[in-house]
């Protein structure tokens, strides 16, 4: 493994994982949460991240498998992967109060008190990371396989994270009045995205291999399509703009299949 790709993938989750301080800046510059703009980004990520997955991801998981095993054992191993990546992020899932899921954001008169708000602020803060850290696995591990396509899906990760961003910033902001301690919550809750990658770059690279990587494409296909169907596409109908969500998944469809055409 080339050590130039080795420390572009760690800088493209590092970008990604930036994405929720952006979300923090539009929550001061913005009277109220623009929900067209959020259920239209939202839909968008959804788009690019399950057409990856079952376009780009799982075939190449399904071909480098096969290199090594029958054609039946692959395609078996690369949907045990898929689902194995489904389970993580459902567990994760689980761990995390349904009040402080990281994709709502919350008006100030649904958290109560200023306490409270500050509260519910640092629970989303953590559960964002919690939530980032296999997205940053999955940003690496797809950045050091092809770079043409993990540009396309650090462009969806870190449109998903501007509302994560906006989440945390909101209540922390309205809580203590301070933009700069709400900005650096925000901040923060992103850095598990690196943290992620930087996992992958201690643990796993150093037992990387033909069997290693077929696993990890599908495994983080299952990761993104769980958060696309049970995260994104969802917070487009709490934002009630369907319409607007359907077509930022046809559109992040169609941008994904574009981008991989021409590169």
């Amino acid at each position: 493994m080339e050590q130039e790709s080795v420390w572009i993938a760690l800088s493209l989750t590092l970008v990604a994982g930036m994405a929720t301080g952006i979300g923090s800046l539009i929550a001061f510059l913005a009277k109220k949460t623009n929900t067209k703009f959020l259920s239209a980004s939202l839909g968008l990520s959804a788009g690019v991240m399950i057409y990856v997955s079952f376009m780009e991801l799982m075939p190449e998981s399904a071909r480098e498998f096969a290199r090594i095993y029958s054609e039946s054992t692959a395609q078996a191993l690369m949907l045990g992967a898929f689902l194995l990546g489904i389970l993580l992020i459902a567990l994760i899932d689980r761990l995390v109060p349904e009040d402080e899921n990281p994709h709502e954001v919350h008006s100030m008169e649904e958290h109560g008190g200023k306490s409270r708000l500050k509260r519910t602020g640092i629970l989303m803060a953590l559960a964002i990371g919690i939530h980032n850290f296999p997205e940053g696995l999955a940003t690496f591990t797809t950045a050091l396989t092809s770079m043409d396509i993990a540009l396309p899906i650090v462009f969806a990760i870190a449109i998903h994270n501007i509302p994560e961003g906006i989440a945390v910033s909101v209540p922390i902001y309205h809580a203590t009045g301070s933009r700069r301690k709400a900005f650096w919550y925000s901040f923060l809750s992103g850095l598990s995205e690196p943290v992620g990658a930087l996992f992958g770059f201690l643990f796993l690279l150093p037992f990387w291999s033909v069997e290693l990587n077929a696993f990890l494409l599908a495994f983080v296909s299952g990761i993104m399509v769980y958060i696309s169907f049970d995260e994104l596409l969802p917070g487009t109908e709490k934002y009630g703009h369907h319409h607007l969500g359907v077509g930022g998944v046809v559109l992040g469809m169609l941008i994904m299949g574009i981008s991989l055409i021409l590169l």
